[in-house]
């Protein structure tokens, strides 16, 4: 019988007279507390996070109070399922246990503790800084990207700041917890290993009695039953299912999940859970599922708060959501964050998304002495456990650009032979996954070529990581890589306005002015996103400008590389965008700001993510489709002027096979580069191409109208363009901030409309809808 043990807690530092003992929100975190209480600002809003580092340097001291009567149970446990990180744990003031592991769960015995009546529970932490600084002393320093002693202590690395997140260095009781009351036996553990025609489950048995024990494990209607010797305590059933339905990712089929129900004695567990295989190509680094190559198209995911008791399931869906329709199969859980709840994966497994899971370990040289490298095989283990059931996780990886930095950034000078984590992922974590779930790949590190000696900047095998677009090259410096699977890509641009104006409270608002500067925490990043315009995009003139220019700027630059290496299928395997999410308000590479908004990147992802995609790609028109049936009909293809004029023309038949890219040469030459463009049309699909950067085409003032009508929930904001109209958008959050559009970035051809759909709490201003800076296109302003 489990209790929880969610009420009535307080919090108060440990040493120091304020603030004093306030009310504890459990899950959460010191930083939620004491903002609930009022004791400290808005860590997210304008430079407060710089006030607050004294959070992650005091002791803090969470407690409580219950009721407890004995019901006559063997056994009482406490339950920890996320203290973070540095802690010790007092029942009726013994101490039952201590911890220095966010990543891990707890159990302590607590039986002989408990009395009838009132009974005290307390958890005291260390400040974070203190643990990981004395270990940094005492094992000796590592290279890492930030000044900031991470790698030294079991916890949410990113907690320490990142080039998008803030230095909010938490401690709290950030999962469940609670009383587990049990007699007999209970089922300390549940494996199941799928394959495409069954189960093979693992059950470990805790005892508070000597004898033997009936188990049991049954998949749908199928039961198989077994039993446990005396002082056995664990077992494998194998559960065949005749006639399987098979788990499939989006868009290769549906994400079928079968019950299963696990006893042992009279406890019992129930999860769901999907039948498929999964297998990794290494050197292509082409992932299959039930024997199908499946190109995945997502994004990497990172904690969706820096607060993560704050993201709820609700929270989950509504990001899943955005993802899914911005056409992604797959989300990569990155290796500064968390091994996330068990809510996300079987979410996860609900809607076909695939997730790739990095162990934590991120961007640093990572020691591997005691006690360090047993917390790592204690959370592998459990954490390995813990997910191994779920479908869509199809693949563990080892570390995030670790071996990356031991290769180029310089790590074997400032070590000086000390470790830096290579046991880990070449030893201990793939023999953990090979000992507890060898049904799912293993892959070292990302990026990471297949072999320790081969360069992991090599594109020709394995997984790479491009940042030298955005560190120091144009965008179009994707179209120089021909690369197997792009693990990391990304382009910054700012949050939508009305995260940015709830954020900052500069007045006037500027790109350069204190709140945005601060809210901007990668290097030389507003200097980046300046020369990223290059010769794309005009020199903003104001703030206005740059916001949208920005915007715009990071989304053509993801979209050209998407569909670049989407073109290259089934060379190329995968495209994981950085990023899906934010964890604050921030400028960021996010598609989805911190204010859970969609910006500019994310429509055009949605296209350059669409199943069947059309799209210019070198001297030709790649036909790329990931779907099941051919894609066959008529290429039309025109040379066109601005005016709408046909130059040159041709239709041509075209068959690209079930996940497969035809690819059609175009088959004449631009006159006037700055006054002609390329049309591609296959049937309700399109893509054009302006043959000279937006500067110097030639582009008519904007010549549009505009209809806004009503609709429930909002309004439909139509336009009919009498003059070629570039990249238009619609900035319904100027107006208010629940105000939402249904697409941007809609270029309309002469003649050509479009109706764009606001949703709205409020109702809108018609005539501001459709004026400067809440309608914009490149060519509003052209003289």
């Amino acid at each position: 019988m489990y209790r929880s043990l969610h009420h009535g807690w307080t919090v108060a530092p440990i040493g120091r007279e304020e603030p004093a003992e306030t009310p504890a929100t459990v899950p959460g975190c010191v930083h939620t507390d004491l903002l609930a209480a009022g004791a400290i600002p808005d860590p997210y809003a304008d430079d407060n996070e710089l006030r607050l580092g004294w959070i992650g340097r005091t002791d803090w001291r969470y407690r409580t109070s219950f009721d407890w009567q004995d019901e006559g149970f063997d056994r009482v446990d406490l339950v920890c399922d996320g203290l973070d990180a540095v802690a010790s744990v007092w029942v009726n003031g013994t101490e039952v246990g201590r911890t220095q592991n966010m990543h891990r769960r707890y159990r302590f015995d607590v039986t002989g503790l408990l009395r009838p009546g009132a009974n005290e529970l307390r958890v005291d932490f260390t400040a974070p800084y203190t643990y990981a600084e004395a270990e940094a002393g005492r094992l000796g320093a590592r290279p890492g990207p930030y000044a900031e002693p991470y790698p030294f202590i079991r916890k949410m690395a990113c907690n320490f700041g990142w080039d998008w997140g803030p230095t909010l260095v938490t401690a709290g009781i950030w999962r469940a917890i609670g009383l587990d009351s049990w007699s007999g036996v209970r089922i300390a553990e549940v494996r199941p290993s799928s394959r495409t025609d069954g189960v093979d489950v693992g059950i470990t048995v805790e005892r508070a009695a000597e004898g033997a024990v009936e188990v049991a494990a049954t998949v749908g209607d199928v039961r198989v039953e077994g039993k446990l010797a005396p002082g056995q305590a664990a077992t494998t059933l194998r559960v065949d299912v005749p006639g399987a339905r098979l788990w499939w990712p989006r868009g290769h089929g549906e994400p079928h999940l079968y019950p299963l129900v696990v006893t042992a004695g009279d406890d019992s567990r129930t999860t769901r859970v999907g039948l498929r295989s999964v297998e990794l190509d290494p050197d292509a680094f082409r992932v299959s599922v039930n024997g199908e190559p499946v190109f995945l198209r997502g994004f990497n995911w990172i904690p969706d708060d820096t607060f993560p008791a704050r993201t709820t399931a609700a929270d989950l869906r509504e990001r899943f959501g955005q993802a899914i329709d911005a056409g992604a199969n797959a989300l990569r859980v990155w290796g500064g964050g968390v091994y996330e709840s068990d809510a996300f994966y079987a979410l996860a497994d609900e809607l076909g998304l695939l997730v790739w899971q990095d162990f934590p370990f991120a961007c640093a040289a990572y020691p591997e002495e005691e006690p360090f490298a047993s917390e790592v095989e204690a959370e592998a283990r459990d954490n390995i456990a813990r997910l191994m059931g779920h479908p869509s996780l199809v693949l563990w990886c080892g570390n995030n650009e670790n071996i990356e930095g031991h290769q180029h950034w310089g790590w074997p000078a400032e070590l000086d032979g000390r470790s830096w984590g290579a046991g880990f992922y070449y030893d201990l974590l793939p023999r953990l996954v090979a000992e507890l779930d060898p049904g799912r790949p293993y892959w070292p590190g990302s990026p990471y070529s297949g072999a320790p000696d081969r360069d992991v900047h090599d594109p020709a095998t394995g997984t790479v990581h491009i940042w030298t677009v955005w560190g120091s090259r144009d965008y179009t410096h994707y179209a120089d890589y021909t690369p197997r699977f792009v693990a990391e890509f990304g382009f910054q641009g700012p949050p939508t306005y009305a995260t940015l104006r709830a954020a900052v409270s500069d007045e006037p608002l500027a790109a350069d002015s204190p709140g945005v500067h601060h809210h901007q925490k990668a290097v030389e990043g507003n200097e980046k996103l300046l020369r990223g315009l290059g010769d794309h995009l005009p020199a903003p003139a104001t703030f206005d400008d740059w916001h949208y220019f920005t915007q715009l700027n990071q989304a053509r630059a993801m979209s050209f590389g998407v569909r670049r290496f989407r073109a290259l299928m089934p060379y190329c395997m995968g495209t994981l965008v950085w990023q899906l999410n934010d964890c604050w308000p921030v400028t960021s590479w996010a598609a989805v700001d911190g204010g859970r908004r969609r910006k500019p990147l994310w429509y055009e992802l949605r296209r350059a993510y669409a199943p069947r995609l059309l799209t210019f790609h070198e001297d030709a028109v790649a036909v790329v489709n990931d779907t099941a049936t051919p894609w066959t009909g008529l290429l039309r293809l025109t040379r066109r002027a601005l005016d709408g004029t046909v130059l040159d023309a041709v239709s041509l038949p075209v068959s690209a096979g079930p996940r497969a890219v035809a690819s059609v040469a175009v088959p004449f030459a631009a006159g006037d580069v700055r006054r002609e463009l390329f049309v591609a049309e296959l049937g309700a699909a399109r893509a054009l191409r302006f043959l000279a950067e937006d500067p110097v085409v030639d582009y008519p003032p904007a010549e549009l109208s505009t209809e806004v009508t009503p609709v429930d929930g909002g309004c439909a904001v139509r336009v009919v363009a009498h003059t070629v109209v570039r990249e238009l958008a619609l900035f319904p959050d100027r107006l208010h901030p629940s105000a939402v559009v249904d697409d941007q970035l809609v270029t309309l051809l002469p003649g050509e409309s479009v109706t764009f759909t606001v949703r709205s709490d409020v109702p809108l201003d018609p005539a501001a809808l459709v004026a400067h800076p809440v309608l914009r296109c490149l060519n509003e302003a052209r003289p």
